[in-house]
């Protein structure tokens, strides 16, 4: 998530890192326990594209995909803890974080067209296997990655990010109404999806103790949301989510025919995207490993040791001993 109170950590250069397979990218790197996250960008179809990496490029990758209106930075807490292991790369999304930000009326803000610069930024990194971990938005972007390339996915890790419509709640009444009818209701939608009110809520959801919550979480971003050109970005990209509905069936039909190794975690005090979710995707993928926990729509945020452990073993299990 784009939290303004450690940006100065972005501004520290430590000095200039540059690899073969990353010949456009700029980087510097601050050190995380013991290894070193670098901060970088790529040039992607004339963009500008911020992603975090960590860990020896050697080893196992897992491509990080954020969600709403997160992003690279949501990861932080993975790539502090799974790196002495594994490769893990978190890009941002045009509009997003500390990639480019077109204005809305040059830059075609749909899910196909983040799909196709996310695919092209990992053709451009080079990185051509991969467990997909997807959060939110990252669930429709990863999942039209996972159709177009199904033999690029080793693995997939789900944190309450939808594939059905059996997650999807009383609050996308509004949303749907939106998508009916876009001029009658965007006033609504903006309500609904961009205010402080509802920022707060994303975080808050129904958990029984709000007073664990640091509430820099939804101040950040709510900042992030008041950028300017930002309301016409997120609403744009909204419009197209229902794309991603009509597109449930051929994703549920992958599922089932692909059955990648898939770990699902859940916080289960999202407003947004509804525990039930859960038994959808077990119908699709009965093996799949399940955790529900006392956390919300931004789980990691709640539970980062928890959340890394059980990601830590699901992927262990797969990989077997790495040195």
């Amino acid at each position: 998530m784009f939290r303004l109170r450690k940006l100065a950590m972005l501004t520290t250069v430590l000095g200039m890192m540059v690899s073969p397979s990353h010949a456009a990218s700029v980087a510097s790197a601050t050190h995380t326990m013991d290894r070193p996250v670098y901060y970088r960008t790529v040039h992607v179809d004339g963009l500008s594209i911020f992603y975090r990496e960590a860990g020896r490029p050697d080893a196992p990758t897992i491509l990080l995909l954020h969600g709403f209106p997160s992003s690279s930075r949501m990861y932080e807490p993975l790539l502090a803890r799974l790196a002495d292991r594994y490769h893990l790369v978190a890009p941002d999304y045009p509009g997003f974080g500390h990639s480019d930000a077109p204005d809305a009326k040059d830059f075609a803000y749909t899910f196909d067209h983040l799909a196709e610069v996310t695919g092209r930024f990992t053709e451009a990194l080079g990185l051509t296997h991969y467990s997909l971990y997807v959060q939110d938005y990252g669930g429709p972007i990863g999942m039209r990655l996972a159709v177009q390339h199904p033999e690029r996915v080793d693995a997939l890790i789900i944190q309450n990010a939808v594939s059905h419509e059996d997650g999807l709640g009383p609050l996308w009444a509004t949303r749907r109404a939106f998508w009916k009818d876009r001029a009658a209701n965007e006033a609504a939608l903006r309500k609904n999806f961009l205010s402080f009110e509802s920022t707060r809520q994303r975080h808050v959801g129904s958990n029984p103790h709000p007073e664990t919550i640091d509430p820099d979480l939804w101040t950040d971003e709510f900042a992030f949301l008041s950028r300017p050109g930002q309301a016409d970005i997120q609403t744009d990209l909204f419009y197209s989510y229902q794309t991603n509905v009509a597109s449930y069936p051929v994703w549920q039909a992958w599922l089932r025919q692909h059955r990648p190794p898939t770990l699902i975690v859940w916080g289960k005090y999202d407003p947004s995207f509804q525990v039930e979710e859960v038994a959808a995707y077990q119908r699709d993928l009965p093996n799949a490993e399940v955790h529900i926990l006392d956390a919300g729509h931004f789980a990691l945020d709640e539970k980062p040791n928890e959340i890394a452990a059980i990601t830590r073993k699901f992927l262990d299990r797969r990989h077997g001993s790495l040195k």
